[in-house]
């Protein structure tokens, strides 16, 4: 007599972000290599390919950051242009999706749909575009229009700039016949001809990163993949829940738009050495010095003068849009600091322990059982559809994932042991755009 089956896990998707200058990755450390040669980005990509992920993500940065008037000496300093990387990077894999961030504020449609149908085409049906906006108006400018879109106004030109896109790629018959088109909205008048043939995937997947409620429902009617930073398990249950169920709004099923938070993973061979190692990557992470900025990015004034292993300052922050400029705004810094300073009273920290403790940490830690184990549970609560890697250490900080971690979740029945297809909607499990006559 044979029992039930066991309940087969649901498919996970993963995807390799390229460390870049957020304070995960660890610049410091030895086996580190550049952030601009292409044999970094080829080997992340091609370790990623070997792991069956289903793309590879690059963020951008559209103006070098500074700090008290200079260029930030914590920062490496160059970032190449994501679509040129990923056209390389197309000529060297063969199924990995490839995906740019592209900002919807200073691009025009025209261009920017032209150059991802042509990626699309190069790649053979694998590329993807996050969307991303900004009302800073330091990063603006760098361009003609400036800084001058609010937060709500920003979102309503990525609405129609997604839109104004899809028009132009179905603006090509699937038998090949190109025909004119004409756009005629609030942020874009424009009308022509399109140079390219609808691209394989019809549509490049589009990304949607960000969670404040503008972003949610942005993505709930427009993108494929959001791309949030939800890395516990409660917190990724209810994010899940809020944006599947706003896909109901336009006429879309909770399967066609991939819920995956960006994570960090520590390995160790008992979980012990994880745990140390994960210890011992944050203090990495936080030098002395990034401690300190840290601290001024909330407080708004220098502190150099100011020990990191001393307590916190016992001045109340001021309001300083131009102290740190081309980063996240921080969000109350009153509230911050007085959260900061009873974290440190409370437990004897000193200005970097705090900086420490009150930071992001390694999402999941442990054996590489252990965080297969986790990483199953996460997709099958419904927590997530898929994992955004983001590796502390470039180039080589997915290998010891894919050889040790890959080949668990593929025994348990959680991952794909072959690419079942061509495209990376194919890998997503999304359905091809329906074309709009």
């Amino acid at each position: 007599m044979t029992g039930p089956k066991p309940r087969q896990p649901k498919p996970m998707h993963l995807a390799a972000h390229f460390p870049g200058v957020n304070n995960t990755t660890v610049w410091a450390d030895p086996r580190s290599g550049s952030q601009i040669d292409f044999g970094s980005f080829e080997h992340l990509a091609r370790t990623a390919e070997r792991g069956l992920f289903d793309f590879f993500f690059l963020a951008e940065g559209l103006r070098l950051r500074e700090h008290k008037g200079r260029i930030h000496d914590l920062d490496v300093v160059g970032r190449p242009e994501s679509l040129t990387v990923l056209n390389a990077l197309a000529a060297v894999t063969d199924r990995l999706g490839l995906a740019a961030t592209v900002n919807a504020t200073f691009n025009e449609p025209y261009e920017l749909a032209r150059r991802l149908a042509t990626l699309d085409h190069l790649s053979g049906g694998r590329a993807a575009w996050n969307v991303v906006t900004s009302s800073d108006a330091f990063t603006g400018e760098n361009f003609r229009r400036g800084g001058y879109l609010d937060r709500a106004e920003r979102y309503t030109r990525a609405a129609e700039f997604v839109a104004t896109a899809r028009e132009l790629w179905d603006s090509w018959a699937p038998d090949g016949t190109p025909r004119p088109f004409a756009h005629h909205g609030r942020h874009f008048d424009i009308a022509g001809e399109f140079t390219l043939p609808r691209s394989p995937q019809g549509h490049p997947v589009v990304i949607q990163a960000g969670d404040s409620d503008e972003g949610r429902e942005f993505a709930a009617s427009s993108a494929d993949v959001i791309f949030t930073r939800h890395g516990t398990l409660d917190a990724g249950r209810a994010f899940y829940a809020d944006v599947k169920r706003r896909l109901a709004r336009y006429g879309r099923s909770p399967g066609d738009l991939k819920i995956m938070p960006g994570v960090t993973v520590v390995l160790g061979d008992t979980a012990t050495e994880a745990r140390e190692r994960a210890e011992e990557i944050r203090w990495q992470q936080v030098s002395p010095q990034t401690a300190l900025l840290t601290l001024e990015q909330i407080w708004g004034v220098d502190l150099s003068g100011y020990d990191p292993d001393g307590p916190l300052p016992d001045v109340d922050p001021v309001a300083d849009p131009q102290l740190s400029q081309g980063r996240t705004r921080q969000g109350d810094s009153v509230a911050t600091a007085e959260k900061w300073r009873a974290l440190a009273q409370e437990r004897g920290l000193s200005i970097r322990q705090t900086v420490i403790e009150a930071g992001a940490r390694q999402s999941f830690v442990g054996t590489p059982e252990q965080v297969a184990a986790e990483l199953t549970e996460f997709v099958g609560r419904d927590a997530a559809d898929g994992f955004i890697l983001v590796p502390h250490l470039t180039p080589g900080g997915l290998d010891e994932f894919v050889d040790r971690v890959v080949p668990l979740l593929q025994e348990r029945g959680a991952f794909r042991t072959a690419y079942e297809g061509t495209t990376l909607r194919s890998h997503l499990g999304l359905s091809d755009p329906v074309w709009k006559a």
